[in-house]
C-alpha cells in the first residue's frame, strides 16, 4: 500500500510477494495435463490426504528452490517508464516545433523576396512610357495572375499555420495532463495477509514500513507471532520471502507443512486472493496520511471482516468468528 492515500485517488494494484512491488504478471501458461491441483477433484480423499498429495505432486514438478520470478514490472519502474515515454513525447514535440519554426522562417524569407520583387515590378511600371505599357500588357497580366496565385498560396499557408498551432497547443496540453495524472508515490508499506482457509478468519495483517524492502526475517517473525499453534498446513505463493532459509527454519520449528500454490495461478489460493480484494475495496474508501493511521484502519477492518456474515462458509450467513466458535464446540 502507498504510505498515504486520498479517497479520490485509485489504489494501485500491487503485490510484494516476489520481493519487489509488481503490477502485472506474465500470462498464465496452458494448464498441464497433470496439474497438481487436479488431486482435489478426487472426493474420496479427505482434506489432509488431498493436501499431502498436492504437496507431493508440486514437488515432483517443481523442486523447492529459490528462483526469481520473471516477466513482472515493478510499480516504480512502470511509473518511470510511463513518465519517460511522456517526457520523450514532450521532447519530440518541442523538436518538431523547432523544425517547423525554422521552416517557417525560410518560407517567410522567400515570401519577403517575392514581395520585394513585386514592388520592384510595380515601380518599373510607373516609369514606363505609354507605348511600352501597351506593348507589355500581356506580360504584365501574366505577372499579375502569377502574383494572385502566390498570394492565395500565402493565405492558405497562413491558415495552415493557425490550424497547426492549435493542434500543437492541444497536444502539449494533453501531454501535460497525462504527466500530472501519474501517481506520485514516494513511500510504500507492505502488508502480510494471514487468513484461515477453514473459518475464513483473518488472523492478522502485520504492517511493514520497509515496503518493498521487507526482509524474510521480518515476515517469519510476524508469522511466528500470529500463526495458530496447531497449524498443519501453511499455503503461500512462491514469493522469495517464503523460500528463504529463515522461513524453512520457521517451518521446521513450528512443525507445519508448507504448500506452495501453482505458478501464475492465484486462484490456487482463492480465499486469500478474495480477502485481498475485499481489503483493497475497503481501503480504497479510507484516507490515511501515515503508517500509524493505516495500522489503525487495518485493525478496524479485521474486526469488520471477521464479524460480518460470509456466504462462502460451510454454514452460509455466519461470520468467520461465529463459524470458528461452532467448530470449537463440535
Amino acid at each position: 500500500m502507498p504510505a498515504n492515500h486520498d479517497v479520490a485517488v485509485k489504489l494501485p494494484a500491487v503485490s510484494g510477494s516476489s520481493g519487489r512491488l509488481v503490477i502485472e504478471r506474465p500470462a498464465a501458461p496452458d494448464e498441464p495435463h497433470l496439474y497438481p491441483g487436479r488431486i482435489f477433484a478426487d472426493t474420496s480423499l479427505d482434506y489432509t490426504e488431498a493436501m499431502l498429495g498436492f504437496v507431493a505432486a508440486s514437488a515432483e514438478q517443481s523442486p523447492l528452490a529459490t528462483e526469481p520470478e520473471t516477466g513482472e514490472a515493478s510499480v516504480q519502474t512502470a511509473l518511470k517508464v510511463q513518465k519517460r515515454a511522456l517526457k520523450h513525447a514532450e521532447a519530440e514535440l518541442r523538436r518538431t516545433r523547432r523544425q517547423r519554426r525554422q521552416q517557417r522562417q525560410q518560407e517567410d524569407a522567400a515570401w519577403r523576396t517575392l514581395r520585394h520583387e513585386r514592388r520592384g515590378q510595380q515601380a518599373e511600371r510607373r516609369h514606363e512610357a505609354p507605348v511600352d505599357r501597351a506593348a507589355q500588357r500581356d506580360e504584365r497580366q501574366a505577372q499579375d495572375r502569377q502574383w494572385q496565385q502566390l498570394r492565395q498560396q500565402r493565405q492558405q499557408q497562413q491558415k495552415h499555420r493557425t490550424d497547426d498551432d492549435a493542434q500543437w497547443r492541444q497536444h502539449r496540453q494533453d501531454l501535460g495532463q497525462r504527466l500530472s495524472a501519474l501517481p506520485i508515490v514516494t513511500a510504500w508499506i507492505a502488508i502480510l495477509v494471514i487468513t484461515d482457509n477453514c473459518t475464513r478468519q483473518c488472523l492478522g495483517l502485520p504492517l511493514f514500513v520497509a515496503g518493498p524492502h521487507v526482509t524474510a526475517e521480518l515476515v517469519a517473525e510476524a508469522l511466528r507471532t500470529l500463526l495458530p499453534p496447531d497449524l498443519l498446513f501453511l499455503i503461500s505463493d512462491r514469493g522469495v520471502h517464503f523460500k528463504a532459509h529463515v522461513f524453512r527454519e520457521l517451518m521446521r520449528s513450528e512443525e507445519f507443512i508448507h504448500v506452495l500454490i501453482a505458478r501464475h495461478r492465484p486462484q490456487s489460493n482463492g480465499i486469500a486472493e478474495r480477502f485481498v480484494r475485499s481489503l483493497k475495496e475497503w481501503l480504497a474508501t479510507q484516507p490515511w496520511n501515515n503508517d500509524d493511521e493505516l495500522a489503525a484502519l487495518l485493525v478496524e477492518f479485521i474486526a469488520h471482516y471477521n464479524d460480518r456474515p460470509h456466504q462462502g462458509l460451510a454454514i452460509p450467513g455466519l461470520s468467520p468468528n461465529e463459524f470458528a466458535k461452532r467448530i470449537w464446540l463440535m
